[in-house]
């Protein structure tokens, strides 16, 4: 009889992260799902991972209370700055945006960790992306290796030599265009995602921030509308 194969995922009810569990799904884990609820403005996202996680199906679904408004900076979690609409590709690739969030990365996959200890879950997945992206950090291929290293010297199962932890990016070199293909292939129902920064109160999307520009580029580019609701009317 095979083991199971456990993985926790990192679940924002995004487009990445959504397409990223349904990878998992694919590759035959058994998954456990992390999203978190961190004093982001757009906390609306958080039941979009709800529904993800139920339509692809989760073995347990976590929402993690943690805030990152005690230390703002970001336009995301502080209420001094403006999500910025509108901004051209060569605006969003000429340095890091002021929706970074400091360390939010760091701080998700130190969670997921902990739980994968706890879980004997040897997998963590995360949808973080290198090529359609908004100038983070913490998204670069570096930084998950980084990452990687430091959980294999820091748990105690990895050190007692039972196994490595992998932290799967199956995003990574991927377009918005092939990423949203692939999650077409999975089954994956985008219109149950959310990836603005600034939704309206219904939950529906601004259609001018970083993330739903990028968003929509990639449905276009996959010669479709997208199908989230949009405050306005979205060509597509």
């Amino acid at each position: 009889m095979s083991e199971t194969k456990r993985a926790v995922i990192l679940l924002s009810g995004g487009l990445d992260s959504s397409t990223c569990l349904a990878i998992a799904r694919e590759q035959g884990f058994e998954r456990y799902a992390m999203s978190f609820r961190y004093g982001q403005k757009h906390e609306l996202e958080l039941a979009a991972a709800q529904r993800v996680a139920d339509h692809i199906g989760v073995a347990e679904h976590r929402i993690v209370d943690i805030d990152l408004r005690a230390f703002g900076g970001s336009a995301l979690t502080d209420d001094r700055f403006e999500v910025p609409k509108e901004r051209s590709e060569s605006e969003m690739e000429s340095g890091i945006p002021i929706t970074y969030v400091p360390a939010r990365n760091t701080i998700f996959l130190s969670y997921a960790l902990a739980w994968a200890e706890v879980l004997g879950a040897w997998d963590i997945f995360i949808g973080v992306n290198h090529i359609d992206w908004s100038g983070y950090p913490d998204c670069r291929p570096e930084f998950i290796d980084a990452f990687e290293k430091v959980a294999n010297l820091a748990t105690k199962a990895s050190v007692q030599g039972e196994k490595k932890l992998t932290i799967h990016r199956p995003l990574i070199e991927m377009t918005k265009k092939e990423i949203i293909g692939k999650g077409l292939s999975l089954g994956v129902d985008y219109g149950m995602t959310t990836s603005c920064y600034d939704p309206a109160t219904d939950g529906s999307a601004c259609g001018s921030c970083d993330a739903c520009l990028l968003r929509l580029k990639g449905f276009e580019e996959n010669g479709m509308k997208d199908p989230a609701p949009y405050s306005e009317v979205i060509s597509g």
